[in-house]
This record gives structure tokens, sequence and C-alpha cells, in this order.
């Protein structure tokens, strides 16, 4: 019991201190996830606006595998990345694996269908009314769509929120392409994991700390959304 205690003393410490090995590591994963973010964000909302927005041979099945892919095995991503970019692989070349760029890539295809499906599910439960008060008004097909994705801002927002959480809390797939090397590819989460098996539980804990604090910060965010989201549906 003391030792727990005497790790989150510790850990607070840190914190208060701003240990710079822990703003490194802090910065790091929160540079990582963000530029996920930003790929997932430029490829995902596109697609998530073509396929609620039009209709076209094989949307049906884009939209289910859009859906399917949300739920990706963080370690089958990583292990798909792996065998790419490793010497062996056809992508070898480029020489990315170990490296914050093959972090950033497997946090992209994890986040890219929350993206895409979220935005589609935000598109799609817009009032008809909408579409059919522009067209009434004259209203060209760009203005008419910019109305559609205006009405469904809040729900679109919710889904980059709900993919930043998703990467930010990744672990798996980053462990394996991007080797969790010190000052180099090393964030929150795989050090967490690492520092705990080496008994090390200070920067453990209070990387736990600020990982929470960022998750209760994303949660927040998204239920003050998702109310205010509500509240413009009904007026």
């Amino acid at each position: 019991m003391d030792s727990i205690t005497e790790g989150f003393n510790k850990a607070f410490l840190l914190i208060l201190n701003l240990d710079a090995e822990l703003l490194g590591i802090i910065f790091l994963s929160l540079k990582v996830s963000g530029a996920a973010l930003f790929i997932a964000i430029i490829t995902g909302l596109p697609l998530g606006a073509v396929t609620g927005l039009t209709r076209f041979p094989l949307k049906g099945f884009i939209v289910s595998l859009t859906n399917t892919f949300m739920g990706l095995p963080p370690v089958v991503v990583g292990l798909f990345l792996y065998l790419l970019l490793s010497r062996s692989g056809p992508l070898g070349f480029m020489d990315l694996l170990y490296s914050p760029s093959a972090m950033v890539l497997a946090q992209s295809i994890l986040a890219f269908p929350i993206v895409a499906s979220l935005s589609h599910s935000a598109i799609v439960s817009v009032d008809p009314v909408i579409r059919q008060a522009s067209a009434t008004l004259g209203a060209a097909p760009f203005q008419t769509t910019l109305n559609i994705m205006r009405e469904a801002r809040y729900g679109i927002i919710s889904g980059v929120i709900a993919a930043f959480g998703r990467v930010m809390a990744e672990v798996g797939a980053i462990l394996i392409v991007g080797g969790n090397i010190a000052g180099y590819t090393r964030v929150m989460t795989t050090t967490i994991a690492l520092e705990t098996d080496k008994g090390n539980f200070e920067l453990a804990v209070a990387l736990g700390i600020i990982l929470l604090s960022i998750s209760l910060i994303i949660n927040a965010i998204l239920h003050m959304l998702q109310k205010k989201g509500m509240l413009h549906s009904n007026t």
C-alpha cells in the first residue's frame, strides 16, 4: 500500500514540476494523434458527405464497409502495416517502420472509418426539408450541400472528437509499427505499458492521469455537442 501511495505522490510531482520526459511524451502523443486525425478528416469527411448526399452503385457496400471498419482490431492494423513497411515488404523502400510517420499512418487508418461513418450518419439524419427548401429557393447544388453540412455540423464534430479519443487511447498498432523507442516513438499509451512492466509506476501513473484527463475532456465536449445537436434539431 505504501509503494502505491508513494507512486501516486511521485506521479503528481512529475506533473507539477513539468518533467521534461513527461512533457516530451505528451507532446509526441498529441502530435501523432493530431496528424492522424487531420488525415482522417480530409479523407473521411468527403467520403461521408458523398455517401450521405448522393446515390451511386455500391453505395450500400461502402457504407457497410466503413461501419464494419469502425471496429477494426488495432493489432491487425499494426500487423498489416508492419508487413507492408518492413524491409521485405512492398513499401520497405520508404523506410517508415519504427518512425512517427508509421504511427500516424496506423492511427489515421483507425480514425478514418469513424469520421466517415459518423459523418455519413449525421448527414443522412438532416431533415429532408432542408434540401427541399434550398432547391425551392433556387440554391445551387453546392449551396445546398453546404446548408446540409451546416445542419449536420454537431454530428460531424462529434464523429471527429470520437475519432480523436480512439487514436489517443490506441496502443496495439503503434506499438507494432513504432517500436516504442525512447525519445522518438514513445507515446503515452506505450510508455504506460512499458513502465508498468518495469515496475516504474510513477511515470506510468502520471501519464495515466494525463490520459484520463484528456478522455474526460473529450467525453465532456462530446456530451455538450450531442446536447446542442438535440436542442438544435428540436428548434
